[in-house]
């Protein structure tokens, strides 16, 4: 069980890294997983959001919002893509 103190500390953790690329390994369900490249925009009290790039131009944009929870439950992974190491969460 993950208690305040802990969450908090992910929270920080992840504020830490906003602005950074990233590369972001989300469980879809029914064994599909996705895997995208983008850069972590910006983080809240609940959710922290992913800007991704659609296209290969890079001339259109989508965000994603993930919550502290998704970390925490496997159900999303974040990996820093200039040191290609995985944001430890426990």
């Amino acid at each position: 069980m993950v208690d305040r103190v802990h969450l908090q500390q992910i929270k920080k953790d992840i504020e830490a890294l906003k602005g950074e690329k990233v590369l972001v390994r989300a469980n879809k369900g029914r064994k599909k997983m996705i895997e995208v490249e983008g850069i972590l925009e910006n983080t809240y009290s609940n959710i922290f959001v992913v800007r991704f790039p659609v296209d290969r131009e890079c001339k259109q944009f989508r965000c994603v919002t993930y919550t502290y929870s998704d970390l925490i439950t496997n159900t999303v992974e974040i990996i820093l893509c200039k040191t290609n190491t995985k944001v430890n969460i426990m």
